[in-house]
Parts: structure tokens; sequence; C-alpha cells
């Protein structure tokens, strides 16, 4: 397969698989006119990771579930352990997210949005913190 295939069949953009070339997720084999030649195997990989990237997961933990997928004596454990940290991490995102919306929410409804100056919003993005700068 070429690269336009497999991009269209595993959902990974053109771009997307060269860099994961660059940076040795996938290996795919080279004519002697030098394209690249992608396997079943590499299309199995490439849709691997691009599953696991819509799940959020970063580079490097897609390198280790790849890793962990291709062991045969793998821990189930271990797999557990990279998706447990991969979810909290979600969750901090997700408090985080959750406060800054409540603070913009807050900063909205205070806004009278009407023809006058006075703006809660600018006002509260206008105070510096000297914490925020150490």
């Amino acid at each position: 397969m070429n690269i336009g295939d497999v991009a269209e069949r595993s959902g990974v953009p053109a771009k997307t698989i060269r860099y994961y070339e660059d940076i040795g997720l996938v290996t795919p084999l080279r004519a002697a006119n030098g394209y690249r030649s992608f396997r079943e195997i590499d299309f199995h990989k490439l849709a691997f990771i691009g599953r696991a990237r819509a799940l959020g997961f970063t580079i490097e933990d897609c390198r280790t579930l790849l890793a962990l997928y291709n062991d045969d004596n793998r821990e189930s454990a271990q797999v557990k352990a990279v998706a447990e940290e991969h979810l909290r991490q979600i969750d901090e995102k997700i408090s985080k997210l959750m406060s800054m919306k409540e603070t913009l929410s807050s900063l909205v409804h205070q806004c009278a949005g009407d023809h006058r100056p006075d703006c809660p919003i600018l006002a509260d993005l206008s105070v510096v913190d000297d914490a925020t700068f150490s």
C-alpha cells in the first residue's frame, strides 16, 4: 500500500504518518524508487495508534502501548497502569476546565454587556497576581 491508501484506510493523515515514521513509531518498507510501501502490519499499527491518540494518549504512551501489545509476555497490569495514569490526567484536566468554566460563567453573568465601558471580565483579566510571575 502507498501512503495515500494506508492514510485512507487507517484514518490517519499522510502528514501524521510521515511524522510517526520520523519518530520511529512505524517503519514502512522502501521501494527501490524511495517510495514507502506499507504492509498490513503497518496499517494495523497506524489504526492502533490512531485509536489511542483519539483517546488522548501521548506519543510516548502509544509507544509503550505498542510495545506491550507486541509483547506476548506482557501483564495486563502494565497496560492498566498506563491507562489509569492517563485517566488520572484526564480527570485533572476536567477539574481545571470546570474551574475555568465556573470563573468565566460568573464573569459573564456579572457583565452587563451594554453600552457602558465598565466590564468585570476585563477588570478580572487585568488583575496581576505577583505569584503568577514568580
